[in-house]
């Protein structure tokens, strides 16, 4: 899947398809690279870069601070009450990744917004929340377990 990206104020997209990783800017630069991911450090391109979630927006790279921002055209979803909130709803991981907590058992009540899974990726850590108020159908995934990108985590009816 890809995303619009935002660094320190420099637009552009980027496409994670497991360990290819491909960064295009609005002003023409183009990376188009492998990596791979051991916890605190990326290997991109044979080079180590040490890796640190900051407050806020905030990546640190080797030392380096940058300001990050990653749009989700899932973001845009409908509201309440909409029809594409009805019925059986399947909640994906967005890009490779490790389960930190699963949030919700299979029959639960949730609520929309509410938290369903946290999944680390690149050492972001992402809430997976739920599209609309309903019981949890499915859990197919559980904490520490490692999942790809469009793989469905969570079924909610």
């Amino acid at each position: 899947m890809t995303r619009k990206v935002t660094v320190d104020g420099r637009t552009g997209k980027i496409r994670i398809e497991g360990s290819r990783l491909r960064y295009v800017r609005e002003d023409g630069i183009e990376i188009d690279s492998e990596f791979s991911l051991d916890g605190t450090s990326v290997l991109f391109d044979g080079r180590s870069y040490r890796v640190s979630r900051g407050a806020g927006n905030e990546v640190w790279v080797n030392g380096r601070r940058l300001s990050m921002e990653v749009f989700d055209p899932r973001d845009l979803r409908p509201g309440k009450g909409n029809a594409s909130n009805h019925g059986r709803q399947e909640i994906a991981a967005s890009m490779p990744g490790k389960v930190i907590r699963v949030l919700v058992m299979a029959g639960d009540s949730v609520e929309e917004g509410q938290g369903l899974v946290v999944v680390e990726a690149m050492k972001m850590q992402n809430e997976m929340k739920s599209p609309k108020s309903g019981r949890v159908a499915e859990v197919r995934t559980r904490a520490d377990a490692t999942v790809s990108a469009g793989e469905v985590l969570v079924v909610v009816e």
